[in-house]
C-alpha cells in the first residue's frame, strides 16, 4: 500500500482556513441577500450570470455550469424567480428537450437593485481585508484549482457574470 502523503503544517493552516471560509462566507452573503432582497446567494447569482449573457439569455444547462449548480438546484431556484417574473423559460425551437432562460426587464431592475448591498457585503468581508496584491495572489494562487475541479467551464472568472 501506498504511503499517504500527509498535509504539512502549512497546509492543514490553509486547508481549515479554506474549510471555515467555504462554511462561513457563503452563509454571510446569503444572509444579507436574504434580510436585503429576500434572494437567496444562489438565486443573485443565478440573475447575475443572466445579466451578463448576451441577450440575457442562457441554456439552462450552461446557466447550471456558470452558477455551480446542478440542473435540479436551478430548476427549483428558476420555478421561483420566474414566479416572481424576474425570468422567463422557453424551449430551444430546435431541441424540445433543452429550455433557455432569460432575464425579464423586472430581473434586471432586481439585480441592479440588489448590487449595491450585496458588492458592499463582499468587500466588507472579503476585499477590505486583503490589499491589491493579496487580491493578485489569492487570484492567481485558486484559479489553477478551480480549473481542476470545473474543467467543462474553465476558468469561472471568464464566464458572464458579476459577483
Amino acid at each position: 500500500m501506498d504511503t499517504p502523503r500527509w498535509l504539512n503544517d502549512e497546509e492543514i493552516a490553509l486547508w481549515k482556513r479554506l474549510q471555515a471560509i467555504s462554511e462561513i462566507l457563503p452563509a454571510t452573503v446569503d444572509a444579507q441577500l436574504r434580510a436585503d432582497v429576500e434572494l437567496t446567494r444562489y438565486e443573485y447569482y443565478v440573475l447575475a450570470m443572466l445579466s451578463e449573457a448576451p441577450e440575457r439569455k442562457l441554456p439552462m444547462s450552461t446557466l447550471a455550469l456558470v452558477t455551480n449548480g446542478s440542473l435540479s438546484r436551478l430548476s427549483h431556484a428558476a420555478r421561483r424567480l420566474e414566479q416572481e417574473g424576474w425570468i422567463v423559460r422557453e424551449r430551444v425551437p430546435t431541441d424540445r428537450r433543452a429550455m433557455i432562460a432569460t432575464l425579464t426587464d423586472a430581473g434586471f431592475a432586481k439585480i441592479v437593485d440588489a448590487a449595491p448591498g450585496h458588492v458592499e457585503r463582499v468587500r466588507e468581508v472579503l476585499f477590505d481585508h486583503l490589499d491589491a496584491d493579496q487580491v493578485a495572489a489569492l487570484n492567481a494562487a485558486l484559479a489553477p484549482v478551480l480549473a481542476a475541479l470545473l474543467p467543462e467551464i474553465g476558468d469561472p472568472a471568464e464566464c458572464p457574470g458579476g459577483a
